[in-house]
């Protein structure tokens, strides 16, 4: 596999960590001293709006800190159009992501009403900006080293 497809794919394992809520996942890409930091671009300036440092303290963040999905609610993280440069054992990626919320309708007690047909409920696009880790290959295996995200609407904690 390419390095350029390996990294593809640590994105891919991040974010199905996120929509997993899975702490163990998430901080098994990056490097222990791993950063992630993440910002609101506002109308092009970068304002930070927070910071994690360590793996571990990366990982607890996405168990113990992502809003928990509701009953028959789910997240979807996508990802679009990677910009991969590979230097050695150093590589950027820049793709943008999107992240849908998806919550499935309750079935009535009597059953869906006449003429229901398909699938049930709702897709909404809640987050959308920009990924930029910094990977390090270590061992031959691609991680990140630094991760930074850039939110493209204001973002409440």
């Amino acid at each position: 596999m390419s390095d350029e497809r390996e990294i593809q794919e640590v994105m891919a394992r991040y974010v199905r960590a996120a929509d997993y809520r899975d702490g163990a996942a998430m901080s098994n890409i990056f490097l222990p001293e791993g950063k992630s930091e993440i910002f609101y671009n506002n109308a092009g300036t970068a304002e930070l709006l927070g910071e994690l440092v360590g793996a571990e303290a990366i990982g607890e963040a996405v168990t113990k800190l992502m809003k928990p999905h509701p009953p028959r609610g789910w997240s979807h993280h996508t990802t679009h159009d990677p910009i991969i440069e590979v230097k050695g054992d150093t590589a950027t990626l820049d793709v943008h992501f999107v992240v849908f919320n998806v919550l499935g309708a309750e079935k009535p007690e009597g059953g869906w009403p006449v003429g229901a047909f398909g699938a049930q409920g709702t897709i909404t696009p809640i987050e959308s900006g920009y990924y930029r880790p910094i990977l390090k290959k270590v061992d031959g295996r691609w991680m990140i080293a630094h991760h930074r995200i850039y939110h493209d609407i204001p973002y409440a904690f």
